[in-house]
């Protein structure tokens, strides 16, 4: 839902499906300017709606650096599911072999192959041109490449009944542990130390267009629903380990 106003009034209108994320702020950004402009009995003439360009000149899209945060969460929820799995089978019970084989394939696609892509085309190379962080970058790249060696492993155990036999299930439990104990320091490097530097070497204005070719190959990658239905199947997960309700996790 969103807020506009018409003659002094605020109505709530419902905001069409295909609304991008990134594009939310923006409108929320221009009805509460249009309100103030009312409020003030403003003489500036509005915009007509049919004007070309009007909208994307009222556009406030998030920030990359924001959007690559968001998209961390996700990769942090995938770590908590691999935690469960490395608990259940260390325990001995049932391997959960289809939960774990569907969040490998979500490493797959969302982290790996469209959320470390787009680090390793847009982001690392701005920093390394600037001579920022070039250490800490080929870590970082070297780590991309060892996660992905790891994921093939889960992917490859974790299918059909292959994680049925004590062999398997150490080499799971090895591999996932791996995978979690890399990528935890690795995704908080990244957003205390080489997100907060994009913005030190990409100029302002330069972020609409990175921010827009984010979002449009997240569409192309993964549709309509984009992020949003990465998050639901993460949650669908979640929900058949028993770990989706968050206050389970609250501290007595």
């Amino acid at each position: 839902m969103v807020a506009t106003a018409r003659e002094g009034v605020i109505v709530t209108q419902q905001l069409p499906s295909a609304v991008g994320r990134r594009r939310l702020l923006g409108v929320s950004i221009s009805a509460a300017g249009a309100v103030a402009l009312s409020a003030c009995g403003s003489s500036q003439p509005k915009p007509s709606p049919g004007r070309p360009g009007a909208a994307s000149e009222q556009e406030v899209p998030v920030a990359p650096p924001e959007d690559l945060m968001r998209e961390h969460g996700v990769l942090k929820r995938v770590l908590l599911i691999y935690r469960e799995g490395i608990r259940r089978l260390q325990a001995g019970e049932q391997a959960p072999a289809r939960a774990l084989n569907e969040s490998a394939q979500i490493i797959r696609s969302f982290v790996e192959d469209y959320h470390a892509h787009l680090e390793e085309q847009y982001v690392f190379p701005r920093l390394e041109r600037a001579g920022k962080l070039a250490d800490l970058i080929a870590v970082l790249r070297t780590q991309h490449q060892r996660g992905r060696v790891l994921t093939d492993r889960v992917l490859a155990t974790s299918a059909g009944a292959a994680a049925s036999d004590q062999p398997a299930r150490d080499a799971l439990v090895q591999d996932m542990s791996a995978f979690v104990r890399m990528y935890e320091p690795h995704e908080a490097r990244e957003d205390t130390v080489v997100f907060p530097a994009l913005r030190d070497v990409v100029p302002a204005v330069e972020f609409r267009d990175m921010a827009e070719t984010f979002e449009d190959e997240e569409h192309r990658r993964f549709g309509q629903a984009g992020f949003q239905g990465v998050v639901d199947k993460v949650a669908d997960i979640e929900k058949s380990l028993g770990i989706y309700d968050l206050s389970q996790f609250t501290v007595t």
